[in-house]
């Protein structure tokens, strides 16, 4: 098993916590937090605008805790780092570990800077570790499906795609007390659109024109985006839109709709594990699976990258800087 620490603890580091220990795989020896006593409030009272299974609270208990991620390189033998902290941390973070050696999965977004990205992708080339980024959506059961039909053609030619995610402005962890400063994260294109977008791009490529608009919101200039893709060497319009201007208990939604030759398909978050299936002859329900195994999946991904000592090909960290700088393309 690879010894793994998590750093950072917020909703996202407890997600990534719970879903190491399902891994045979993986053993989660350490976590990393600059408040290790509010771990408890954390495990008691879980937040984020998705629904997790509740975690082993005895068991993470447990695990050695440490303030510093500087305390647990020293004394923890470690195979990799899983990192969840605010995206102004990720190149600081990202960089030290690697320079320790170990295998890096950070969470998305890569680095709002560039230039950082690309220093840190040729920093792990050098030291031959796996630097992950998790784009969690390209792992999602639903989108998977999605992707099967666009490459088997089952349904013919894919005409136009219609990718949505809506949520209320983020009302835990930092975001909470405003220690996130204006535009520091990204806003929502950076930090929850960049799902859609890091999606689209991972099975169509970029596209020939963006049209974007956007509005504002308590965390960047752009906090609600919708634009329009166009590829025209493939005959393929593209729309994404959503944000987070809404308020904080606004539920989380998510999905697509896709319309190709022979069938339209749809699928939504508030549905669970179905996806609709349209022609002009019926409608049907097939299973597809949840959304949320998604973060199980990469997790399990990342874990055979490592054990076979090969590239993370799903999710390579040039694609996730690619996803970067479409993002700036909309702005």
């Amino acid at each position: 098993m690879k010894r793994v620490a998590i750093l950072g603890f917020g909703f996202m580091g407890m997600t990534h916590a719970e879903n190491v220990m399902r891994n045979s795989e993986l053993s989660l020896v350490a976590i990393v937090d600059k408040n290790p006593k509010a771990l408890e409030e954390k495990l008691l009272n879980p937040t984020g605008n998705f629904a997790v299974e509740k975690s082993d609270q005895g068991k993470l208990l447990q695990i050695k805790r440490y303030r510093s991620i500087d305390d647990c390189l020293e004394y923890e033998e470690l195979d990799a780092v899983l990192i969840a902290l605010h995206t102004d941390l990720h190149f600081e973070m990202t960089r030290k570990v690697l320079l320790h050696g170990k295998h890096v999965f950070l969470e998305k977004p890569f680095c709002l800077d560039l230039k950082q990205a690309e220093e840190l992708i040729k920093l792990a080339r050098e030291k031959e570790r796996i630097l992950m980024v998790g784009h969690v959506v390209r792992f999602m059961p639903p989108y998977q499906q999605l992707k099967t039909w666009i490459n088997s053609g089952e349904y013919g030619r894919l005409k136009f795609l219609s990718m949505t995610r809506y949520s209320g402005v983020p009302a835990w962890g930092e975001w909470l007390d405003r220690r996130v400063s204006f535009g520091s994260s990204g806003g929502a294109l950076f930090d929850l659109l960049i799902h859609d977008i890091d999606f689209v791009n991972s099975i169509l490529g970029k596209p020939g024109s963006i049209q974007c608009n956007y509005l504002p919101g308590l965390l960047s200039k752009h906090d609600y985006i919708t634009a329009l893709w166009s590829y025209f060497d493939k005959g393929i319009d593209v729309k994404i839109e959503g944000g987070n201007i809404f308020h904080s208990n606004f539920p989380f939604q998510a999905g697509f709709m896709a319309g190709f030759e022979t069938a339209s398909i749809q699928y939504s978050s508030s549905r669970g594990d179905v996806i609709q299936i349209s022609t002009d002859a019926d409608l049907k329900e097939i299973p597809c699976g949840l959304s949320g195994e998604g973060f199980y999946n990469e997790i399990a991904y990342f874990a055979q990258c490592i054990n076979q000592n090969r590239a993370p090909l799903a999710c390579m960290p040039e694609s996730a800087l690619q996803t970067i700088q479409l993002c700036y393309d909309h702005i």
